[in-house]
C-alpha cells in the first residue's frame, strides 16, 4: 500500500502569528491544510490568507469546548460561562453533552452555525475536525455527521497515532503512548464505523496526538521515517511568534519550534526521501 502524507495545522483564525505561520509553512515548506476557527478573532486575517494561497486546502476547526462560539451566549447558555466562551472543563462538558436533551439542541445549533459560516468563506470544505479533538466524543461525532450530510460529507480527522511507530520514532513516553493507545482504542473503532456507515472519508493515522505543542524538527524527522502504509495525517499548533492574551495552554507550546520544523529544508527532504505522495483531505474522497 502507497504512503501519503496530510501535514494540518490547526487553528486558522486564532491569531495572526498562527496565521502567518500557515501561509509561509505552506508556501516556503510542507503544510497542506489548515483547519479554521471560524469564530475567532483572526479568522477575516485567515480567510484573507486562504484566498489567496489557493493551493492551501481549508477545513473547518469545530470548537464546542475551550474556545469562543459563534452563536450569542443567549442561544447557547449552557454551553457557555459568564465570559460567553464555551467551557475548557472537558469531562464536566462531556458528561452534560451525553446526558441532557437541551444541552445537545444547543450543541447542534452551535455546530450547525459553524458549518454554515463555513460554507459562507467561499473556499472549497477540505475536512472537519474538532478543538481538544472533541469529535471523539460519541455525542459530538454524531452531531457533526448529522450536519456534515447537509454539506457535502467532507472527511474528518481520525486521530489515530499508532503506538509501535509512534514509540520508534521518539523513543520517549512508553507509557504513556501505550495508555493512550489502548484507552482510545475503542473510540477510534466507533468512529471509523460510523464514518464508514456516513460515507465519510478519512485518513488511516495521525503523528502529533502524543505530542501536541512539541512537534520538533527532530520530532517530525522520526516520524517521516516511521510513516506508516496508507495514508498518514501529521498536524500541528505552529506560530511565527506570542501575542497578546495567548491562552496558557498554547503559552506552553513551543509554536515557534514547530513553525521552524515545518520551514526545515531538512524536513523538506526527509518528506520527499520517504516517498510519500503529499496530499490533501480531499484527495481521499477522488480516491475512493
Amino acid at each position: 500500500m502507497r504512503r501519503r502524507l496530510i501535514v494540518t495545522v490547526d487553528d486558522f483564525g486564532l491569531s495572526i502569528p498562527i496565521n502567518e505561520a500557515i501561509e509561509r509553512g505552506h508556501r516556503e515548506g510542507i503544510v497542506t491544510a489548515a483547519s479554521l476557527m471560524v469564530a475567532e478573532a483572526a479568522a477575516g486575517d485567515a480567510l484573507a490568507r486562504a484566498h489567496a494561497n489557493p493551493t492551501l486546502a481549508v477545513g473547518l476547526h469545530v470548537v464546542v469546548v475551550a474556545g469562543r462560539p459563534l452563536l450569542p451566549p443567549e442561544r447557547i447558555p449552557d454551553l457557555v460561562g459568564p465570559d460567553g466562551l464555551l467551557s475548557s472543563a472537558l469531562a464536566r462538558a462531556g458528561v452534560s453533552y451525553f446526558f441532557r436533551r437541551r444541552v445537545r439542541a444547543q450543541l447542534e445549533a452551535e455546530i450547525r452555525a459553524q458549518f454554515e459560516a463555513f460554507r459562507a468563506t467561499g473556499l472549497p470544505f477540505d475536512h472537519v475536525n474538532a478543538q481538544c479533538h472533541y469529535h471523539l466524543h460519541p455525542t459530538v461525532l454524531g452531531l457533526i455527521l448529522k450536519v456534515a450530510r447537509d454539506y457535502g460529507r467532507p472527511p474528518m480527522r481520525i486521530p489515530d497515532e499508532p503506538f509501535g511507530p509512534s514509540w520508534r520514532a521518539t523513543r520517549e513516553n512508553y507509557r504513556g503512548r501505550l495508555a493512550h493507545a489502548v484507552f482510545l482504542a475503542p473510540f477510534l473503532q466507533l468512529m471509523k464505523a460510523r464514518m464508514r456507515a456516513g460515507g465519510v472519508a478519512h485518513n488511516d493515522y495521525v503523528f502529533g496526538f502524543n505530542d501536541t505543542g512539541r512537534m520538533t524538527q527532530e520530532r517530525v524527522l522520526g516520524f517521516l521515517a516511521q510513516l506508516p502504509p496508507g495514508t498518514t495525517e501529521m498536524y500541528f499548533h505552529a506560530a511565527t511568534g506570542r501575542w497578546p492574551g495567548i491562552a496558557a495552554d498554547l503559552g506552553a507550546y513551543r509554536l515557534e519550534d514547530e513553525f521552524a520544523a515545518l520551514v526545515s529544508p531538512r524536513v523538506a527532504d526527509a518528506v520527499r526521501a520517504s516517498g510519500a505522495e503529499c496530499v490533501a483531505f480531499h484527495d481521499l474522497v477522488d480516491a475512493r
